[in-house]
Formats: C-alpha cells, structure tokens, sequence
C-alpha cells in the first residue's frame, strides 16, 4: 500500500512548535503501521521547549530527552493524547476506532492515552517509568492507579534484559492490571534488552526478528479491534471448562 504524509499545527495550552519532531525509528515504525490500512497521528512529545528537530540518539540527545521528559506537566502529555485522537475522530476516513501504540517513552505515552475510554486498543513496547511513577513534573504521576480506567484491550511487551523497567516492575505493571480488572496481553522475551526495536545501532540493542513478531502481535489486535466489526465485548465472565 502507497502511503502520504502530511503535517497539522494543533493549538495546544502549553503551546505549539511548528512541525512534528519524530525521530528516524518512530517515523519508520508509524509508517510500518499506515502501510497495512491505518492512519497514524504521530504526535511531537516535546513541542513545548524544542523546534522540529528530532533529538540525537546520543549522550547529549538523551540527556536532553530525560530532562524534558520530568519537565513536561503530566497534563500537558495527556491533551497531546487527547488532540490527537479528537484530530483522527475529525477526518472522514476513519472508521472512529482508535488504536494507541509507542516505544520506551511512547509506550508509557500510550499507557495514559489508553485511559481516554475512545481507545480500543494500546500496544505499548516497554514503557518506562509506570513501575516507579516518575513521569513528568514533579515525578509523581497516576498511571499504574488509574489502571481499573483502561477499557480496550492492552498489550504490555517488555524485554527480559531490560533494565530501565527491573524484574520487580514488571511484576508491578503486570498484577496491578490483574487486580484492576484490565484485559490484556503481557510479553517478556528472554534476550531482549531496552528499546530492541530501535532501527539505529548506535546502542546495539536492535532485533529485528523479535521486532518482527512483536510487529505481528501489534497487528493482531489493530486488526481484530480496529478493524472488524465484532461488536462491543458482553463484559460477563468467561466459564472455562476444566477439561484437556
């Protein structure tokens, strides 16, 4: 499938950079996914203290990034999610079902954006800092607390090498989304390590046969909530019979 790209200013109350600041791996991984029939809305996280330039995979690049990363009001990063989605809902070529996907940040990013109950379903590749609740200013953010808000489908994949997310916060992240009721998926893959699906080797963490099945497992979902057209979940329990 051919694919366009375009660029949309939205007014935002932190304010607005003029263009979208995506670095090389997420703009490829974005049109990976408009590739198989989606439109993707790739919002610029730090649009309030930069231009358009993507951030360096560097020293001085993610210095940078981790210091915005605590600078930006939690509330900021949540009506980026929110505009986003209101900008899909608004072109009349989607189907008004709403899928939310990201890497490292961005998957802690699609975590809160799955809170808005028009999100049907989330894929998020290991997202840092819901285990130690350090996101945005302040370091004191609601995401594991306000799991039980989570409504559509969700899929959590981790590496098991991972050490920005540790052994323990993953078992966090994973029994605070049994005990709040939330339907999802939880992957951890033996020899993966933190942001695998990186396309740069600057880090030397890439595994682009991992990032093939984790791509397929995004694809799973995407098809099955966004695309067909089953109906909404009946909500009652499963009865499982408990033969072989």
């Amino acid at each position: 499938m051919l694919i366009t790209e375009t660029h949309q200013d939205v007014s935002a109350t932190a304010g607005e950079s003029p263009s979208s600041m995506l670095t090389g791996p997420v703009a490829r991984f974005a049109r990976q996914i408009a590739g198989h029939g989606y439109i993707v809305a790739a919002p610029s996280s730090y649009h309030e203290f930069v231009g358009p330039e993507p951030l360096a995979y560097d020293g001085p690049g993610t210095d940078l990034g981790n210091e915005l990363k605590i600078k930006k009001r939690l509330a900021a990063y949540d009506e980026d999610a929110t505009l986003s989605v209101d900008v899909l809902l608004s072109l009349k070529t989607c189907n008004g079902k709403i899928g939310a996907t990201g890497m490292c940040l961005g998957g802690h990013l699609a975590y809160r954006a799955a809170l808005d109950q028009r999100i049907a379903a989330t894929v998020c590749y290991f997202a840092t800092d819901i285990h130690s609740h350090s996101l945005g200013e302040g370091l004191k953010d609601d995401s594991l607390e306000r799991a039980g808000d989570i409504k559509g489908e969700l899929v959590m994949i981790f590496g098991k090498k991972d050490n920005h997310v540790p052994p323990a916060g993953r078992d966090l992240i994973r029994q605070t989304l049994y005990e709040k009721g939330v339907v999802f998926s939880f992957y951890e893959v033996a020899w993966a390590q933190h942001a695998f699906i990186r396309d740069e080797l600057s880090k030397g963490r890439y595994d682009p046969a991992i990032s093939k099945i984790c791509f397929e497992m995004l694809l799973e979902l995407f098809e099955r909530c966004l695309k067909l057209d089953l109906g909404a979940r009946d909500g009652g329990e499963q009865k499982i019979e408990n033969v072989c």
